[in-house]
């Protein structure tokens, strides 16, 4: 934070002409009435039904957007685009990892697969409400699973491709899933991962699914049980998949996805989003924060496994017009330059990723960037923690080559949308996740809910609704009360801690409960001490996060053995393959460190912050509470 004071001004270029060049004005009007604001928004979309009220905050925290309307998201992110101008227009561009396919789909060429997958899922009794799990990689296929489950009214459940079938069977389990799309395996960098077979161990014992459709995407062999599973391009084949599918239209208020997300206990919460108000949220922020414009080439680097992928890879560009690419593979496989050869190829206009990547292609030097040319970007976005400095700059200087501003931006796959980022015309601060999207009003205060002063740490909390706003945990409304509007009566608490300068910009610190950022990905230390202790030669764990400089933070772990077994290099990396296998790749601790026992309160908690502080040769602070 040392680089508060260094304001890079917005260009004319960039901000002339923006969609929010007059952003003190439209942060006002939004200030001052807040429903108009995201009334006019709405209405730029298209709507079967106008809304009564735009908000119902009768029974809060469960907020109610545009109220009595009705609408489907993809009767805005696809049908009303091929009755005009944009029918023609590339809809959506993917690569393969080898670098030899491209695949293009117009809006129209888009609408045709939706439609086609809608037509199978509906003949495999896939109704309005019914939920779906998707387990698919970064291929064309998980979008048009994605369109095709909202244009029916069904509830889709992306889960990240590279989870482990313990992750993905409780995840179907909670959803209650009745279809499963998967593909037979994914590239990743050159190997494949066995995505069939973890979706046969995740659905061996599954009651609820009747059906698990197969995309083949690597060739490889798998096991197909015939009263279960059906290959994707033999269903394309068949009549079932031909004719018009209605795109059902949807009471405003009615659920889109559920997307499970890292918490402070072993389960997943499952965050449930609506039609109505995600579709206004991701429409408005991806257009006034990245400058949405006809000719643009957006691309998001997040897999749809993530919220980052839902709301600005899948759902925000298609609603805005624009033309969204997808890479299946990873930045620096077969070489660093994968991403600039990209950029340069398809000349990507916006380029949105995650301080992880930047910090490690910076790892590789200027020169793997400064051979290609990279003139063609006009924005850049950063997501999923925050930015350093020194990241920042190098992204703002070699990448963007010193005109393209970057978009940080903090959100959560609570939120549904950017809450805090800049726009185009807005000076930025390096590091710094800029102020509040319009309509937001953010508020750092202290453990008793007590503002603080400018330049003072805090907990970060939102005191305004918005319309993409998660609207409960799925089948869990006291939990949702509970962790997220319990905390601060009337305010949405975060789990950041964050200060603001005297500008009014916002600087991210990091999480304040027992959840781990690694590369941007949320893990729950719960959730990997569980993975930990299923291990026979466990008795107990803890885990943490530490600062990592590449990734953000690294798990450490604390085991505490059963007797009979003895800690050496062996069985370290023995339990690390174990964590991958039971809960996924990302959880990987980067250390394990047996210890006799773990630090506990009394009432048997684990004293995680007192492991955090040894871990970094930091003041353990009072123990009083500590059992021994």
């Amino acid at each position: 934070m040392s680089n508060e004071r260094e304001i890079y001004e917005p260009s004319p270029e960039s901000s002339t002409g923006s969609w929010a060049e007059n952003w003190e004005a439209l942060r006002d009007h939004a200030a001052h009435d807040l429903e108009g604001y995201w009334a006019e928004r709405a209405s730029e979309l298209v709507w079967s039904k106008p809304w009564d009220r735009v908000i119902d905050d009768s029974n809060k925290p469960f907020f109610k957007w545009f109220v009595g309307g009705e609408t489907n998201i993809v009767t805005n992110a696809v049908d009303r685009h091929i009755t005009g101008p944009r029918k023609n227009k590339l809809a959506l561009l993917w690569r393969s990892e080898d670098n030899r396919e491209t695949r293009t789909f117009s809006y129209f060429s888009l609408n045709r697969e939706v439609v086609k997958m809608a037509n199978i899922l509906k003949a495999m009794g896939v109704q309005k409400g019914d939920r779906v799990t998707i387990y698919l990689p970064r291929i064309p296929e998980v979008v048009f699973a994605m369109l095709a489950c909202a244009k029916l009214g069904a509830v889709h459940s992306v889960v990240f491709a590279g989870f482990s079938a313990d992750a993905l069977s409780s995840r179907i389990d909670d959803s209650e899933s009745k279809l499963v799309i998967t593909a037979d395996g994914s590239w990743i960098n050159g190997n494949v991962f066995p995505l069939k077979d973890i979706v046969d161990d995740a659905v061996r014992f599954s009651p609820t699914v009747e059906n698990v459709i197969v995309v083949r995407r690597t060739g490889s062999e798998v096991h197909m049980d015939n009263t279960r599973d059906h290959w994707y391009h033999d269903l394309e084949s068949l009549p079932i998949a031909r004719g018009a599918c209605e795109t059902v239209q949807l009471d405003s208020e009615h659920p889109l996805y559920i997307l499970y997300t890292s918490g402070s206990t072993g389960k997943p919460k499952a965050i449930l989003h609506t039609h109505g108000g995600y579709m206004v949220g991701t429409y408005t922020t991806l257009k006034h924060t990245f400058d949405i414009r006809e000719e643009d080439r957006f691309w998001c680097t997040a897999d749809a496994g993530w919220v980052t992928g839902h709301s600005y890879v899948v759902y925000g560009p298609l609603l805005t017009g624009a033309t969204t690419f997808m890479y299946e593979g990873g930045p620096t496989y077969p070489h660093p330059d994968r991403w600039w050869e990209l950029i340069e190829h398809y000349g990507i206009t916006t380029f949105y990723t995650a301080p992880t990547a930047i910090r490690s292609l910076m790892r590789f030097g200027d020169a793997w960037v400064n051979r290609h040319d990279l003139s063609s970007l006009r924005l850049l976005g950063s997501v999923g923690e925050p930015i350093n400095p020194a990241a920042w700059e190098w992204f703002y200087d070699v990448v963007g080559g010193g005109k393209a501003p970057i978009m940080d931006t903090w959100w959560q796959t609570e939120t549904g949308m950017f809450q805090i980022t800049g726009v185009p015309a807005m000076p930025q601060k390096p590091g710094s996740a800029g102020m509040p999207v319009f309509g937001q009003d953010a508020e750092i205060v202290d453990e008793h809910g007590h503002p603080v002063p400018d330049g003072t740490e805090g907990f970060l909390t939102l005191k305004n609704p918005w319309p993409a706003m998660a609207r409960t945990l799925y089948k869990d409304d006291q939990r949702f009360i509970d962790t997220y509007w319990s905390t601060y009566p009337g305010r949405y608490m975060t789990g950041d801690s964050a200060k603001r300068d005297e500008d009014g910009y916002f600087w991210i610190i990091g999480r304040t409960d027992d959840v781990i950022k690694v590369s941007g990905h949320r893990l729950g230390t719960a959730e990997v001490e569980a993975a930990t202790n299923s291990h026979r030669a466990v008795s107990e764990s803890a885990a943490i996060g530490i600062p990592h400089e590449v990734k953000g933070n690294a798990i450490h772990s604390y085991v505490v053995l059963n007797q009979g077994y003895s800690g050496d290099r062996d069985l370290i990396e023995e339990l690390r393959a174990h964590i991958a296998q039971h809960l996924s790749p990302i959880a990987k601790p980067d250390d394990i460190e047996f210890v006799d026992k773990l630090p506990k309160t009394r009432s048997g908690k684990i004293m995680r912050r007192v492991l955090r502080a040894r871990a970094l040769g930091q003041d353990e602070g009072d123990l009083s509470t500590l059992d021994e």
